[in-house]
């Protein structure tokens, strides 16, 4: 199985917190999935912590490499930049990450990788994968809140992706 690509700066273990979801889905394809994400204007239909959605430079609403979105979650209105951008392929893992940040002094800076990644699985399974590693005073916060708010918003999103995927196959 494939694996999250982690800068440096934001690997696992080293940053003030870290949330990992996945689920594995029959009878969706990565090629499905992926529509869902990559098209932004669908992201409040099945997650409720996405809102106010925009891009900068006349970009969007698909995201692409090196796009420039802004969009508010947990609260945050977070500034981000698609860092990786490799869509499904046959036998290839299809990703999405991108670096977020909300501007601030030491007390509310924050800095985040979020990455996905969907992998077709034999018997027509796909495999849906989030990971978000933060660093900063609200990161560590977040970590020690219970339960953890992002793990669970972060289920709710894949989740609903996976809804979304299946609705759209009808």
């Amino acid at each position: 199985m494939s694996d999250i690509i982690w800068p440096p700066a934001y690997l696992p273990g080293t940053t003030d917190n870290y949330v990992s979801n996945e689920i594995t889905v029959a009878g969706l394809s990565a090629a499905e999935v992926w529509r869902q994400l990559d098209d932004t204007r669908a992201w409040p239909g099945y997650y409720s912590n996405a809102s106010g959605i925009r891009f900068y430079d006349g970009g969007g609403p698909l995201l692409s490499a090196g796009a420039r979105f802004r969009f508010t979650t947990f609260g945050f209105a977070v500034e981000a930049e698609v860092v990786e951008y490799v869509p499904p392929a046959n036998g290839q893992a299809a990703r999405i990450a991108w670096h977020g940040w909300v501007e601030g002094d030491a007390t509310s800076r924050l800095d985040v990788h979020h990455a996905w990644l969907f992998e077709d699985l034999p018997d027509g399974r796909v495999r849906i994968l989030t990971q978000e590693t933060q660093n900063g005073q609200p990161a560590r916060g977040l970590a020690v809140t219970k339960p953890n708010p992002m793990l669970n918003a972060h289920q709710e999103w894949i989740d609903g992706l996976a809804a979304a995927a299946k609705r759209a196959q009808q």
